[in-house]
């Protein structure tokens, strides 16, 4: 994905896929934990504290995080932002990783982790959406992944799945009838 930490003139070095899931991690903490603390990200970083120390010293300069020694680690708005965004995209892999393609959990995750930071707005929607039309228009012929597109562009329209569903069925049964002739 390689956000951008802040706007502005010269434009900064984009956002590393580590300092992502840092900002990711410290935000799934901070869901789950009153106050965050460089041993927390450590433990769920699986990395020594002084790596801790010295990536938050990083994003307290790109004003991602809020850091003192010895104190407790808290996002920043942008901090919020970006981790919130890299967590999300985390969750949406997860989900068609394992709900889609069947990947057990543990590989699924790792490889989320791998995409979330590869893959562009754009593709990680067409993900979304497929996932959606999945769940709104079970599969039903063989234009099935056609109609997909006209999800896209459409939005949901159940009585369109119903319909194709039963003309399917129908087309279907009439292939069966001929073979059993």
């Amino acid at each position: 994905m390689m956000v951008s930490a802040k706007s502005g003139y010269p434009p900064e070095k984009p956002l590393t896929p580590t300092m992502e899931d840092y900002l990711e991690a410290i935000f799934d903490l901070e869901k789950n934990k009153k106050a965050v603390r460089v041993k927390d990200i450590a433990g769920r970083m699986n990395v020594k504290m002084p790596t801790v120390t010295s990536m938050l010293k990083t994003l307290s300069v790109k004003g991602l995080v809020n850091y003192e020694k010895y104190e407790y680690v808290e996002l920043t708005v942008n901090g919020i932002t970006v981790g919130k965004e890299i967590s999300r995209r985390h969750q949406v892999l997860f989900k068609f990783l394992t709900g889609i393609l069947k990947i057990k959990p543990q590989t699924a995750d790792e490889e989320a982790c791998r995409m979330e930071h590869a893959l562009s707005t754009g593709t990680l929607s067409s993900i979304t959406d497929f996932m959606e039309f999945i769940q709104a228009c079970p599969r039903a012929g063989e234009s099935w992944l056609s109609q997909f597109e006209e999800f896209r562009l459409h939005g949901q329209r159940p009585d369109d799945c119903a319909e194709r569903t039963l003309s399917f069925s129908s087309d279907f049964k009439k292939k069966i009838d001929c073979l059993k002739d």
